[in-house]
Formats: structure tokens, sequence, C-alpha cells
């Protein structure tokens, strides 16, 4: 239960063996590779080059391809797989085959082939949509589009708006030209599609007069024969386009068998990539490599047998103080703590050299969610809900692997906390029980300690005190770390002190001796709250600004803890509420509908807000006493795949 002592590793390798020895670091998983601190001025560094990583833009390209021939045959042949059905596992050998990765190369390429085309296709058949639509207004016209003009006679189609009546449109044409005939072929709802044929003597007034009128050009000057012909190819076109299509859909659909070889390929293009992105950070000579990481220290010994047979010279020093910003961290804790590592990933890791926060949040997180939950049904609930994805589905993401015993452990706390205050889907059973027996509620009320409802001052109070509690342990810590660094009397007068006051103030409380401990603590603030200040002035002003933050500090932060009590009576009530409204109806199966659906959106509220509420007492009141966050993730080199889980 603490951060994992690093070690800082220089190591020194033959160029021949460089491939093998990353391939060896990225098996044991316990070394991440860093970019060495060159020292410009220093002429041992000035013979040392980045090696050239070509394989990087290959393995990110090959992960791609790979990523978009799962992404089609998702579409056409999807792999149908169980909800909690857990990541399938493959060993180390089968996941680097490179027979089964041709294999992969071979299928993604087919299958991105054939997407390709079915979107050229889509794109062509789209293509001769748009030319049946320009074609199809002038299909019953019987004659072929390429017909132009000559020097007797002008031949024109066009447009006219809808709405302009046919016998206007004629009306003006005649009136502009004697030797012109104006023809409708087509009418829609917007348009008129009309052929002009005029002596070329006059078609400059007839076409003027239909100008006039909204006359469109049609461009149809790049066809040859008529719309009715044209239109035909375009049908047949499209009719073999679709075939086309269908045959490779088909094909597409029953390639799911390659579902699996793609997703290993992908995997093992992962993997390159993770192995060529630490290649570009050693150093080269001609032919030996330079390379620097951290590695635990627990996993140290593996390592140096594992290099043992290699010609390298290696080289582990602890890191120095001034190095514990860039140390990176990983937390070491047990079944009960390490759940928490999800609330501190979600904040920011401990910085190297600190405390790790786990150990010292886990009992206040686990209880105080339980205590806003506070029913033995939703506890039921989350501890089955935890144990059966746990079972089943065997989480090992990033998030997943602690949310799930996150949950269990405060599905616990939460039917603890039910069964201390009777609530079973809040008042459901004693509801139940009067609508089949009759008589009233109260009658069937479960056993429990204390009703939150009817004690809600001394659950406030309840919660206040377990605020004092978390921030006292804050307190305790800090003080510890004080005292570690050798700031003895900085701790003493300062949580110390305040320490004395919440301990006077507690005994004024219980006692009645008010007066005399008010005496004590303003004793005890003169004489501590002015240490490290210069001069008298300088002294009254420690003492005047301590007291005010101080105060105002600790009191609102101790109020904060009220939401622990707010959050227990909004979910008891809100499950009240629903289960009276159900009983209302005096029918048990409507009793039972109204119920759960109001518990269940009571759940769905509750389970998030409670974590959102623990969350910032913890963050807020409780790490701001102790913790110093900024803490780096350690990051190893490492068989990390996202679709197989690698069995070593």
């Amino acid at each position: 239960m603490a951060i994992v002592k690093m070690k800082r590793l220089h190591m020194t390798a033959m160029s021949d063996d460089r491939e093998e020895l990353l391939r060896l670091l990225q098996h044991m998983g316990c070394v991440e590779v860093v970019q060495p601190e060159v020292d410009p001025e220093d002429p041992l560094w000035a013979g040392l080059v980045q090696p050239d990583t070509p394989g990087l833009a290959a393995a990110h390209e090959e992960k791609a391809q790979a990523e978009r021939a799962l992404e089609v045959l998702k579409r056409y042949a999807p792999v149908k797989s169980g909800l909690l059905a857990p990541r399938p596992g493959l060993s180390e050998g089968e996941l680097l085959s490179e027979a089964s990765a041709q294999q992969a190369r071979t299928a993604a390429r087919r299958v991105n082939d054939l997407d390709r085309r079915l979107a050229a296709i889509r794109a062509e058949m789209n293509k001769l949509d748009a030319q049946k639509e320009v074609l199809r207004p002038w299909m019953d016209l019987d004659l072929p589009l390429e017909t132009g003009s000559t020097d007797q006679v002008t031949i024109q189609l066009g447009t006219l708006p809808a709405a302009l009546p046919m016998g206007q449109a004629e009306g003006e044409v005649q009136a502009a030209s004697e030797l012109a005939q104006l023809t409708e072929v087509y009418t829609e709802r917007d348009l008129r599609y009309c052929m002009l044929v005029c002596h070329a003597s006059q078609a400059e007034g007839a076409l003027e007069a239909l100008k006039a009128l909204g006359w469109s050009r049609a461009n149809l000057r790049d066809w040859t024969g008529t719309a009715a012909e044209n239109l035909g190819r375009l049908y047949q076109e499209t009719k073999a386009l679709r075939a086309e299509a269908a045959s490779i859909e088909e094909e597409l659909s029953g390639m799911g068998e390659h579902n699996a070889p793609l997703r290993q390929l992908s995997d093992l293009a992962g993997i390159d990539a993770a192995r060529e992105e630490s290649k570009g950070k050693l150093l080269d000579t001609a032919q030996t490599f330079f390379l620097e990481g951290w590695v635990p220290e627990e996993s140290w010994p593996a390592l140096e047998k594992a290099l043992a047979p290699y010609p390298c010279a290696c080289e582990v020093e602890d890191p120095a103080e001034e190095d514990h910003p860039r140390v990176p961290v990983r937390l070491k804790n047990n079944w009960f703590t390490r759940p928490l590592n999800m609330v501190t990933d979600m904040y920011s890791l401990p910085a190297y050299g600190t405390l790790d926060p786990n150990p010292l949040m886990a009992p206040f997180f686990i209880l105080f969610y339980g205590m806003m939950m506070a029913d033995m049904g939703y506890g039921l609930i989350m501890m089955i809900a935890a144990a059966v994805v746990i079972k089943k589905a065997r989480p090992d993401g990033a998030t997943m692997q602690y949310m799930m015993p996150l949950l269990g452990l405060c599905g616990v706390s939460t039917f603890l906390w039910g069964a201390a205050t009777g609530g079973f889907f809040g008042d459901l059973i004693p509801q139940l029980l009067s609508i089949l027996n009759g008589g009233a509620v109260e009658d069937y009320a479960l056993p429990k300690l204390f009703d939150p409802l009817d004690k809600a001052v001394n659950v406030l109070v309840g919660a206040l005190i377990l605020g004092v509690l978390q921030i006292f342990t804050g307190m305790a810590v800090s003080m510890y770390k004080q005292i570690r660094r050798g700031e003895t009397m900085a701790a003493l007068c300062g949580e110390g002190a305040w320490f004395l006051v919440f301990v006077c103030a507690g005994v004024a409380a219980a006692t009645g001796l008010v007066m005399p401990m008010i005496a004590a603590i303003l004793v005890i603030l003169a004489l501590t709250q002015g240490y490290g200040k210069k001069g008298l002035v300088g002294k009254l002003m420690g003492i005047a600004g301590s007291l005010y933050n101080n105060v105002t500090g600790y009191f609102s932060d101790i109020l904060s803890y009220s939401r622990l009590m707010a959050l227990m009576l909004a979910g008891a009530v809100t499950a009240q509420v629903f289960n009276t409204l159900g009983a209302m109806t005096g029918n048990v199966f409507f009793f039972f509908i109204i119920a759960m659906v109001g518990n269940a959106l009571n759940f769905a509220l509750n389970i998030l807000g409670c974590f959102v509420h623990d969350m910032r007492l913890q963050c807020l009141e409780y790490f701001g006493r102790f913790y110093e966050d900024g803490g780096k993730p350690f990051r190893p080199l490492d068989l990390d795949t996202r679709y197989y889980k690698v069995v070593k």
C-alpha cells in the first residue's frame, strides 16, 4: 500500500541486439523507456544520434488498415458476442505469429479493396441518378439532344416558371417573332420544360421576350441521341452497378471469419508501434545503442537476470530528490484499497516520494458512499452487479478493473447502512404488507437502529462528526509529513495547535466549561500562530490571519459533510414517495410497477450523485490537507492490446 520505488536504468548494448532486447523488454513489461537528457556541451554525447524509425509509420498504417477492415466487417459480417463476454486470451507466440499476421494482411487488403470499390460504385450511381434527373423531363422529346441551331433555324431548350401560363408564354413569343414556335415538353411543380424553334433572323427578339418571362437555357450539349435513349443506357449502367454492389456485399457478408485475425493484426500492429516509439528514444553509435528508462525496484532482479546472456552494460540508481518530478508513479495496493485507484487516477496521481492516498481514503470513501445511499435493496443490486461483471467479463481495462470492485465494496457499505436505517427500496416491504394485510404502514416497519427521517438532527451531527474525524486524519498525516521533513515546530504550531483547539471546543461542549476552554484556546493560538513571523506586529498579524483563515476554513470544510445527511434523506424520501404513489392504487401489480420504476430512477440518480459528492469530499476537504499531486503514470513498454488478453 505505497508508491512503488523506481530506479533509473542506463543500458548500453550492441546495435545488432537492439531489436531482440526491445522485444525482451516488451515481453517483461517493466521498463519505461524515456528520452535521455543530453548535455550538448559534453563531447561524449556528440557522436550519439537517434535511430531512424521507418517501422513506426508502417505499424500505424497497418493498424489503421486493420481497423478500417474491422469497421467494414462490422457493417456486413458482425461478430455476435455476449454482453459480458471477456476478452479472449492468446499466448504471446500466437499473437506475434507472422504467419497469422500475413493472412490477416491479405484479408485486410481484400476487405478494404472491396469497400473502396463499393464507395466508387455508390459515387458512380449517385452521378448516374443526377444525370437521370437532368434527362427525365426531356424523355418525351423525340429529338436528338445534340441537335443544334443552323444558319436558318435556331433551336433552344430551356425552362420557364410553372406558375406562368403556357398560353401567355406562347403569346409573348408570337408577338416578338412570327417565325417562332414555343412547345411545352414537360411540366412539373416548379418548372415548364420547353423547346423554342425560331428563324435565325428573329431569334434575338424571341429570346429577349422569353428571358423577360424567366427563361433559363438547358445545358444538354454534351449528350448525343434522344433523352429516352440516354435514359435507357443510364438505367442499364445503374442495374449493372447494383448487381456488382450486391455481389461485393454478399462476398463481404461471408468474410466474418476474418474478424478474429484482423483483431489480432490490429493488436500486433499496436505492439509494433509501441516498440518503434521506444526505439525512437534511444541513442546510437556505429555499433552500440544507449537506453535510459525507469524500472520498479522489485522488478530489477528479474530484469537483470534476463539481460545477463546479452553483451550489455547496465546501471541502476535511485533517483535524486530533484529528479522526483520526472519519476513515473505506480501504486501498489491490496484488494481493499486497489479499487480506489479509480478515484486517484481521475484526480491526479501522487507525486513520487510522497504518500499513497488510497489506504487513507478507502475507509472514508466506502463509508461515506454507503451512508449517502443507505438502502439494503440498492446495496444488494450493487453487490450482485459487481460480482456478475467480475466473474463473467473479468474486466482488465484501465477503469473497469477498478470500477466493479469499488462498486461491490460500496454496495456492502450501502447494505449495512440500509440495515441500520431499515430501508429496503425505501419502505417497499411495509407498503406491500399494508396493501396485502391492511393496517398502518408503520406496523410493518423493518427493524432499524435509527430512522433518518425522524432523527434528521442526529444524522446531521453524526455526519459532521465523521467529517471532523476525516479532517483530523488529514491533519495528522500532514503533521507526520512535516515531522519527517524535520519541520517539527511548524507541525506543532500548525495542525498540532488546531488539534488542541478542537479538543478544547469538544470539552467545552461536553462539560459546559465554556469560559475556561475559551481562555485555553486563546492562549494556544497566541503561543503558536505567530510562529515564523518576525517582530511583534508580524506575530500579531500572523495570529489574526491564522485565526480568520483557519476558523472559516475548518468551519466551511466541516459543514461540507452535511451532504452525507442530505443525500441520505433525499434518497430515502424519494423512494418512499414512489412507494406511496404505488400504494395509493391499492393494487399489488400497479404498486410494483410504480414502485420499481421510481426506485430505478432514484437508484440511477443516486449511484452517480453519491459518487460525485463523495469524490468532492475526498479531493477538496481531505486531499487539500496532505496530498501532493502531480505524479505521471508509469507506462512501461508492454504488450498492450485492445482485443486480446496476452497470456504470458
